[in-house]
């Protein structure tokens, strides 16, 4: 049985939390979904362009954004809430704070979760599996 591949989008400008995200989810973040491709973006253009090139909603060729709310030049937090307001069905956000204390910026950008840095590997593959479900949650 043959089963789609789950896409997930990461945006990052750091290359370090970018492998970081994409070894904490493996190949698979649960044993009831399907293995996943990550896409790996640098800067916030590089995103925009991709979701601009991409059927986004409906025929979603992204199941799961994961953007870094500490990037610089551009946070994540204010890509997701663009994302929101500008992506039809836009497919679930997790952000990544710099601290717990700033899960209410994550709730601001729309995200539907957030985890903190350091990335805990177990932590972020429990979220990340809960979006991809389906399942509504804040922050962990």
């Amino acid at each position: 049985m043959s089963e789609t591949k789950k896409q997930i989008i990461v945006y990052s400008d750091d290359s370090s939390v970018r492998a970081s995200i994409a070894s904490a989810l493996g190949r698979r973040v649960a044993a009831d979904l399907p293995e996943h491709e990550i896409h790996e973006f640098a800067t916030g253009a590089g995103l925009r362009a991709y979701v601009d090139g991409k059927s986004i909603g409906g025929g979603s060729r992204a199941d799961l954004f994961i953007l870094d709310g500490e990037a610089a030049q551009e946070g994540g937090m204010g890509i997701a809430r663009q994302l929101k307001d500008e992506v039809f069905n836009c497919p679930p956000v997790l952000v990544i704070t710099g601290r717990k204390e700033d899960a209410w910026l994550a709730a601001w950008s729309l995200a539907e979760a957030s985890v903190v840095h350091p990335i805990d590997p177990f932590t972020l593959a429990k979220t990340a599996a809960q979006l991809l479900r389906g399942t509504t949650l804040v922050s962990a």
